[in-house]
């Protein structure tokens, strides 16, 4: 029954998002895409492949998380300002169970973009005249719908307390942090001592690793795929992240009182 409750909620993202017209945003980005990938022969770069491939695969990175943070980080705050949240919890629907079915329609809309995303890159990149090596390209798509979970999670997370526009910038500013700075703090702790050193070395705990689903280079350059353990590990990883956030969510929003009126 739970299940039912939280695919209704899921349900229910998908037939907003369509009244909303936001697969107009998914259009204009995938045009934009498209555009950017095919007018590199502009620059002389019509026969180097590798850079249509690096370059696609980072504007996806890119689009994704815009979509998945936008998507996920205006659902609660869009619902106490409408005040629709109430109709919601008067049902026999608990605010785990609410947190859950937003997060899930978030993340599998923007799952769904981020394949759309790299079969056109894939497409683009036969018609330059390349080849993609099907297993690393698959589980780079795998790795990189597990970092939109934890994306989409982390944006749920921060709006149980947030605006839709405050959670939004902070979503942006702690997965930027993540991808960043986080990999480059090894190499700052070395010349650091005291109080900075303990600060970065919190920050390198506390922050997602997200250059851990970051396979473009594997796949731009061939270097084949990843071994089956080390593939697991990293999807457990991103699924113990999507879980930890999920119940910060919980935790920040089960006790929640609002007001009519009340604006997010």
């Amino acid at each position: 029954v739970s299940m039912f409750r939280m695919l209704a909620i899921s349900r229910t993202f998908w037939l907003e998002m369509l009244r909303r017209k936001d697969l107009y945003v998914l259009l204009i980005l995938l045009v934009t895409l498209l555009f950017i990938l095919m007018s590199l022969n502009i620059f002389g770069l019509g026969g180097m492949v590798r850079y249509v491939t690096d370059l696609g695969f980072t504007l996806a990175w890119l689009f994704s998380w815009i979509l998945g943070i936008n998507f996920a980080a205006r659902q609660l705050p869009q619902e106490e300002a409408r005040g629709t949240i109430y109709p919601l919890l008067a049902k026999p629907l608990g605010r785990g169970q609410l947190i859950l079915g937003k997060w899930l329609g978030a993340w599998s809309a923007t799952a769904v973009a981020t394949i759309v995303f790299y079969l056109l890159i894939v497409l683009i990149i036969r018609l330059r005249g390349g080849t993609v090596v099907p297993e690393p390209l698959f589980q780079a798509l795998l790795l990189h719908l597990a970092a939109v979970g934890i994306v989409t999670a982390m944006a749920i997370a921060v709006s149980t307390r947030m605006t839709y526009g405050a959670a939004a910038t902070m979503s942006y500013v702690i997965a930027i942090s993540s991808f960043i700075i986080v990999p480059q703090t090894p190499h700052m702790i070395v010349n650091e001592q005291g109080f900075t050193r303990t600060a970065l070395f919190a920050v390198y705990y506390a922050l997602p690793h997200f250059e851990l689903f970051d396979m473009r280079q594997r796949v731009v350059h061939e270097w084949g795929a990843v071994p089956g353990p080390v593939l697991g590990g990293i999807i457990l990883y991103g699924l113990v992240w999507i879980g930890i956030l999920l119940t910060l969510a919980w935790m920040g929003y089960r006790k929640k009182t609002f007001k009519r009126g009340y604006l997010g």
